[in-house]
């Protein structure tokens, strides 16, 4: 026989389930995952008071969980997490020597440990995910050919190499104590919620929670379930749904469309990746927080947003403050006059835009979004009565209609970049805009509406919950919080049962996993 069975079990399809498939990389909203949660909690709160046990645990099934997602990849982590602890130390005793002999802590031999860390990260970054971008672009304009190399990009290293180098650049400046426990910052690098999507933690927020005792309170596990059903609703009702059944065929072949349903498959994406990356980021500050540990928020309502300025202090914060903290200030930020200013906002969007995949697509869809910060600072320096007020350390109030205007505006061009995220080529990117610019037919909208309707009406729905007064979800939040037990269970259970009724038969995986 074939297969073994006892007790009517399928051992070599359990086998199947626990090693890697490609085809079926870990994710949250899988049933594979949703069972070995349930037996690592169990695992993890008989742990919870023998902290060195519990973090070698929680390491080893990260590295585990992340083998799941990328193979035999899973030795990538190791090499960043051994080669940043110990050039962090490096670093420190350096510091430390200078500081002793009166000479300036950062000297050239620091900054050489600092570029050792940049080369191996970004080194590594570069090679799995850029080699055939570069060696293409280098082929198409010197009229060379390039065979491209069968490279496997390996999930989430865009994150965990980010995560790795806020720590050494912290430790550099001297705004961090690097860790004396390898195996803490093994933890740091490798914890599995925010490891393969993000959001990028920071390690003077993460770290101190390491060695502290776990307490997990009403309130940290009620805002976990509300996290984790608000992300799993997000993901696998709303953007898995309007994807597989409307969004993806339109930008396929937009020319097959009306400019008006080009239009509608816009506004559906912009909801898409919306509830699709931000449901991964609620889902992992859910588990952490059910594992005793906070993250901060990663997405606060974007579109909201009555400027490009305020936009990017809403959308995916931890990848946003990163690039302002470890790349902006480093360029000089404004600190060199306006056009300078100007200059490095433009260079950080291109940055991160190719940060996003390997497509001149995303250094485009960067660049906009460069250009158009770079405009929405030379505007409110010309016209500050005109411009809506979007930061929390301004005290002028602002005007509604002004930014009520401001954010239609945002929304929209911010709909506009997401043309060029998405599309595979240009020529799909161009053509879609011009279908919407002149052939609209705003006659279909009703014919459209009777044929998609329920597209429609998650489309409004997830929109509705996108724009609800935040003092409405801070009351749904809290309804969860004080709920029973068994009730936070039950909601859980109605949630699954409602993303089994209307999922694809395959578990769609999270957009950023290609990042």
């Amino acid at each position: 026989m074939n297969m073994i069975r006892i007790f009517d079990i399928d051992y070599n399809k359990v086998l199947e389930q626990l090693t890697y498939n490609p085809s079926q990389p870990m994710l949250f909203n899988s049933g594979v995952f949703l069972w070995m949660f349930l037996v690592f909690t169990l695992l993890y709160m008989f742990l919870s008071k023998r902290d060195t046990l519990r973090l070698l645990f929680v390491t080893l099934f990260s590295y585990y969980f992340y083998y799941k997602s990328s193979g035999i990849y899973f030795y990538l982590l190791a090499v960043v997490t051994i080669s940043d602890y110990l050039i962090a130390k490096a670093i420190k005793k350096v510091q430390k020597k200078n500081d002793e002999m009166g000479h300036l802590s950062n000297n050239a031999k620091s900054k050489w440990l600092l570029a050792l860390s940049l080369i191996i990260d970004l080194g590594l970054l570069g090679y799995f995910k850029y080699t055939n971008f570069f060696g293409s672009l280098y082929a198409d304009i010197t009229g060379g050919n390039f065979d491209t190399l069968d490279i496997f990009l390996p999930v989430g290293i865009s994150f965990f190499t980010f995560q790795s180098l806020s720590y050494i650049i912290d430790v550099y400046r001297g705004t961090l104590k690097p860790l004396n426990s390898i195996l803490d910052y093994a933890f740091y690098v490798s914890f599995f919620p925010q490891l393969v999507a993000g959001p990028i933690v920071r390690a003077h927020d993460f770290i101190p929670q390491i060695r502290k005792p776990i307490e997990i309170t009403k309130e940290m596990f009620g805002t976990g379930v509300f996290f984790i059903i608000g992300g799993l609703f997000k993901k696998a009702v709303i953007s898995d749904y309007i994807s597989i059944n409307f969004v993806e065929r339109v930008f396929d072949q937009p020319s097959l469309y009306s400019g008006f349903e080009n239009l509608m498959g816009v506004y559906g994406y912009a909801l898409q990746i919306y509830c699709d990356f931000s449901g991964y980021s609620d889902m992992a500050i859910g588990i952490a927080l059910l594992l005793g540990f906070k993250f901060p928020i990663n997405f606060n309502a974007p579109y909201k947003s009555s400027s490009i300025t305020e936009f990017w202090r809403r959308w995916h914060i931890s990848l946003s403050s990163w690039l302002k903290d470890y790349l902006y200030i480093s360029m000089g930020g404004n600190r060199k006059g306006k056009f300078r200013q100007y200059v490095n906002l433009l260079i950080t969007m291109l940055l991160g835009g190719l940060w996003h995949g390997a497509s001149l697509n995303f250094v485009v869809w960067g660049g906009l979004h460069g250009i158009l910060l770079a405009i929405d600072k030379i505007w409110k320096s010309l016209c500050p009565k005109l411009s809506p007020v979007h930061s929390k350390h301004e005290t002028v109030k602002p005007n509604k209609i002004i930014s009520f205007i401001g954010g239609i505006v945002t929304f929209h061009v911010v709909c506009l970049a997401w043309v060029f995220f998405r599309c595979s080529s240009f020529d799909t990117a161009f053509s879609m805009i011009k279908q919407i610019i002149n052939n609209f037919q705003p006659q279909v909208a009703l014919q459209w509406l009777k044929g998609y309707w329920v597209i429609a009406a998650f489309i409004i729905f997830g929109y509705l919950l996108h724009f609800m007064p935040q003092r409405l979800s801070t009351f749904t939040k809290q309804m969860v919080i004080k709920m029973p037990l068994v009730l936070q269970a039950l909601l859980i259970i109605i949630v699954i049962y409602i993303v089994i009724q209307i999922k694809s038969s395959d578990v769609l995986p999270f957009i950023y996993f290609q990042f």
